[in-house]
């Protein structure tokens, strides 16, 4: 008898655990809820409020089979000061980050950490790809701040594959 189409162990999608992130965890334990973020007019509607993080809702959930679950919050604002996600400068390869939502919980290692220009964080990081293999995605502001051009030059993106899934 041979296996049915598929990886071996692989679960059938009825048997998959997916969900949309509602908190995220970073290394040392600190935590942040994550809410919704859709896109306008191409641009990623990061929540305003400093503490909070916004997941793409055009990507993948945790537990999806592939594609980048996508996570975006600000490393500072004029009005609250440093946000949640000024705490990646200090994140390191290795280092595992979590999500949870729904009763779920899925745990991923920090395997690279890039500075990426903000014009090319579209178009040529790779960062909102939803054909390759499942991953979580962090991205925050970064580099030189130049209030006249709007802000920050750069995004900071840091990718991290999974390690484990857990009802």
């Amino acid at each position: 008898m041979s296996a049915p189409p598929g990886r071996v162990g692989t679960p059938a999608p009825s048997q998959r655990i997916r969900f949309v992130p509602q908190q995220v965890v970073l290394p040392g334990g600190a935590s942040a809820p994550v809410l919704t973020a859709t896109t306008v007019d191409g641009q990623l509607q990061v929540p305003a409020m400093a503490k909070r993080v916004g997941w793409w809702d055009g990507g993948a959930q945790a537990g999806d089979p592939f594609g980048s679950v996508v996570l975006a919050g600000h490393v500072d604002t004029k009005t609250e000061g440093l946000g949640f996600f000024a705490r990646l400068i200090g994140v390191r390869r290795g280092e595992v980050i979590v999500v949870n939502g729904s009763g779920h919980t899925a745990s991923y290692r920090v395997v690279s950490i890039a500075s990426v220009r903000k014009d090319a964080l579209a178009t040529k990081s790779g960062a909102f790809d939803q054909s390759g293999d499942h991953r979580l995605v962090l991205i925050t502001c970064t580099g030189a701040y130049n209030a006249s051009q709007g802000g920050y030059a750069d995004n900071l993106v840091v990718t991290a594959t999974p390690i484990g899934l857990a009802k």
